[in-house]
């Protein structure tokens, strides 16, 4: 999936159960990557949110992915959490280090930065202070949790920045995990850990980043496809890029979940054509019997 139009990828590019349709059935690990960057445009990247990567982590990763292929990394926690934007330059400059390697390689999507739950608009400063000092031409994103972002006047002032800055703010929607009791052992696991936030779909910058938290039935997140199919068809019209992360309890069912989205998207965008097969996944062999 190489279009210009958006980005759409799962919260990993790592998991086993893809064997025989994203990867190859018999590709080693190492091929993963890059098979995954042939079936969809971009990947959150989780794993830097426990530590920032060497510089030949970066260079790899830029390396063995397909042309047109972004990443949306997580900021470091230590950054995140436990500083909480205070005193991090030291880990700050380390991780920009590897993002430009994937920026001058034409492999960076918006990096977003994942506040804690406990960070609350007390912490306006430091957030504004934080963001004002990483470099404008890399893009970057902003998620918040603590619901006093949701309410006036810490929202409005939090838009504001974010469009002064050309930054985006993401949009993380766990409706569907939570409209019905867990069927699944890690159904039950995610309720345990997923936030539950208001949905807003303000947009500040160039690039409005969903991350819709589904089930591990896709069928069921259904209704949510079709809410989000036609906002994001608009803001593709309006010339933005989004990028859209789909999400499921078990990551196994997540392309899937992708699938589903993209193929209801095309069906509002001519452009698009529908993803009805993963290009490693071998045809059913019919019983002749």
């Amino acid at each position: 999936m190489h279009n210009e139009l958006y980005s759409l990828g799962c919260p990993v590019w790592s998991c086993p159960h893809w064997r025989g349709s994203v990867y190859s059935a018999k590709a080693p690990k190492t091929k993963w990557l890059n098979h995954y960057s042939t079936v969809f445009n971009t990947v959150e990247g989780n794993s830097t949110f426990y530590g920032i990567p060497a510089p030949e982590t970066f260079q790899r990763w830029a390396n063995q992915t397909a042309e047109g292929f972004r990443f949306a990394l997580k900021f470091p926690r230590s950054i995140s959490h436990e500083a909480q934007l205070v005193g991090a330059e030291v880990q700050t400059d380390q991780f920009l280090s590897g993002l430009s390697i994937l920026h001058q390689a034409n492999r960076l999507g918006p990096t977003f930065l994942q506040l804690s739950p406990n960070f609350s608009p007390v912490g306006f400063a430091a957030l504004e202070s934080y963001l004002c000092s990483l470099p404008s031409e890399m893009p970057f994103a902003v998620e918040v949790r603590h619901h006093d972002w949701f309410a006036e006047p810490a929202e409005s002032r939090l838009n504001s920045l974010l469009r002064e800055l050309q930054m985006d703010r993401v949009i993380f929607d766990s409706r569907p995990l939570y409209e019905s009791p867990p069927s699944t052992q890690a159904e039950q696991v995610s309720q345990t850990r997923k936030p539950k936030v208001p949905i807003r779909t303000d947009v500040t910058s160039d690039f409005p980043m969903l991350r819709l938290v589904g089930r591990d039935d896709v069928s069921l997140v259904q209704p949510w496809i079709d809410e989000w199919v036609p906002i994001v068809a608009g803001w593709i019209g309006q010339g933005l890029q989004p990028f859209v992360f789909t999400h499921t309890p078990d990551d196994q069912f997540a392309p899937e979940l992708a699938r589903d989205f993209h193929n209801a998207l095309a069906k509002v965008i001519e452009q698009l054509e529908p993803l009805n097969r993963w290009p490693f996944e071998q045809p059913k062999q019919q019983n002749l019997f």
